[in-house]
């Protein structure tokens, strides 16, 4: 997700409170920053501060939206009148917080926000592979009936093996899904998050390793 917001130690607070929570997090001050991480970035939902140093982040919106944007945007901004909230929707906004407000609300609206978004893949509640479980509401991993405890991260990159298949994903493609930009592929935090999964999955391994190439599930005994 994209994160707008131009007073620097709220967006690091908000940064951190997002990730703690499981979201892959791009945070920028203004709205330049914004194009430049839209151009180059897939993302299931933005945040956007309403007054940015470059002006209302309502025309900014409302001028994508004009042109067929359809990523879902929330507006985060302390104007809390009735004539404020509604122009955040005519302007193309899915849903408004206003501050101060308490941070698992934005969790949820963020969640919710980032569901209707998915990044052009289709809305599967529940993910199955083999004996293997994911249900992406209720955010729970069964293996042969048995609830499994994973972290966010842990759970975000099994969604994403899961949604994907047999098909071979790769290390690039799992840390631009589940990590944020600022994220090194190259670095051994994927190995060690997918080492934690197998081991949390338990034997027979399913998550098999394509080398040179990333990472595929595959059947028990195939």
């Amino acid at each position: 997700m994209l994160l707008v917001e131009d007073d620097e130690e709220l967006r690091f607070a908000l940064r951190a409170a997002l990730r703690g929570a499981g979201f892959a997090v791009d945070a920028v001050g203004d709205v330049p920053q914004a194009d430049e991480a839209l151009a180059v970035n897939a993302y299931d939902c933005a945040v956007f501060d309403r007054t940015l140093p470059a002006g209302d982040a309502l025309r900014y919106v409302g001028r994508r939206r004009a042109a067929g944007w359809t990523l879902p945007v929330l507006f985060l901004t302390a104007r809390d009148t009735v004539a404020d909230r509604v122009a955040g929707f005519e302007h193309g906004g899915d849903d408004y917080l206003v501050k101060p407000f308490a941070v698992p609300e934005l969790v949820a609206r963020v969640r919710r926000l980032c569901r209707r978004g998915d990044a052009g893949r289709p809305p599967v509640p529940v993910l199955r592979f083999a004996d293997v479980e994911l249900d992406t509401a209720r955010r729970t991993v069964h293996r042969g009936g048995v609830l499994l405890s994973l972290t966010a991260k842990e759970f975000a990159v099994l969604e994403w093996l899961l949604g994907r298949g047999e098909a071979v994903t790769t290390r690039t493609e799992l840390i631009e899904h589940c990590w944020d930009e600022m994220a090194e592929p190259r670095s051994n935090v994927l190995d060690v998050v997918i080492a934690q999964v197998r081991r949390k999955l338990g034997p027979p391994q399913i998550i098999m390793t394509v080398r040179g190439a990333g990472y595929r599930l595959t059947e028990p005994g195939a």
